[in-house]
């Protein structure tokens, strides 16, 4: 975290721009002076550094420099949970879907709906997210009328507004784990331990849900809590295509006003989630895999 907050610290400041400049008519010194006072502006880089770092680890992650009388922690607290909301919705998505394709199209190798969905895996990997969302808001929103075609609607709260957007940022994490859990299983199945269970009169449905299954879906668990948090921290595009009042329009905004300590916290806080989510995963990955715990023993 500590290295985050430096990395974001010296590219801010190596961006050129005043934050407090909003038209061509340069700010008089006077007040120009007093504002860097304000905002600790005119100590030397290192020491508002330093200051910085004391400020997150209490949990104060500063004031806006450009939305007057807004602090970040009052952006996060007011947005940041229609992010998650959205990264959790394409998330369900991805594991919906994404997850039976693979299994199935595992089971049924070179057929008709093995080729189907390997297809509609690639071409999740290669159409990019804002693509996808004008599409679905052109055909389904604007050609058939099924759903509005932007806003969300009360966080945590069913509405089908949430529908396109979540779609449209879990198609790469579906095709990711389609994928992945198809490879897995067609591996596994080629297992010494799997023929032997087929050869000791196992039922097909128990050797595949028992031995095949359980090993198969350890590198897409694996795989989950970073993907997780790369969806909650990479909808920014897709939350400005959908007016979605989320984290990601306030990250942009910030970083074309040079609203330093906007960018700076919601970058550690998006950082935070990643690193929390590795080692989520890292943990279960201890009660999932028993070989891993022998390891460490």
């Amino acid at each position: 975290m500590v290295l985050v907050i430096l990395l974001t610290f010296l590219m801010m400041r190596a961006i050129p721009g005043n934050p407090f400049r909003k038209t061509d008519r340069p700010v008089p010194e006077s007040i120009q002076r007093n504002l860097d006072a304000k905002f600790n502006l005119d100590k030397p880089a290192y020491q508002q550094y330093l200051l910085y770092v004391k400020d997150v680890f209490t949990l104060d992650l500063g004031p806006s420099l450009v939305l007057r009388g807004r602090t970040v922690n009052d952006i996060v607290k007011d947005n940041f949970p229609n992010s998650i909301e959205l990264g959790l919705l394409a998330f369900i998505w991805a594991i919906v879907i994404g997850v039976p394709a693979g299994i199935l199209a595992a089971l049924r190798p070179n057929s008709i709906f093995d080729y189907l969905a390997m297809f509609v895996s690639n071409v999740g990997f290669a159409v990019p997210s804002f693509l996808v969302a004008t599409l679905l808001i052109y055909f389904v929103s604007v050609q058939w009328g099924l759903v509005p075609t932007s806003g969300w609607g009360e966080t945590w709260q069913p509405d089908t507004r949430k529908i396109l957007p979540s779609l449209a940022l879990g198609l790469v994490p579906m095709a990711y784990f389609a994928r992945l859990v198809r490879g897995s299983m067609l591996e596994t199945m080629q297992q010494d331990y799997v023929r032997t269970a087929k050869a000791k009169g196992l039922r097909w449905r128990r050797v595949v849900g028992f031995h095949v299954m359980r090993n198969s879906l350890i590198p897409a668990v694996t795989a989950a809590g970073p993907l997780l948090g790369y969806i909650i921290t990479g909808s920014f595009i897709i939350e400005l295509i959908f007016a979605i009042p989320g984290i990601g329009t306030y990250y942009v905004t910030a970083v074309e006003g040079r609203d330093y300590s906007v960018v700076m916290g919601l970058t550690v806080l998006l950082s935070l989630i990643i690193i929390v989510a590795n080692l989520v995963v890292d943990i279960l990955y201890g009660f999932l895999d028993p070989r891993t715990r022998e390891q460490r023993a």
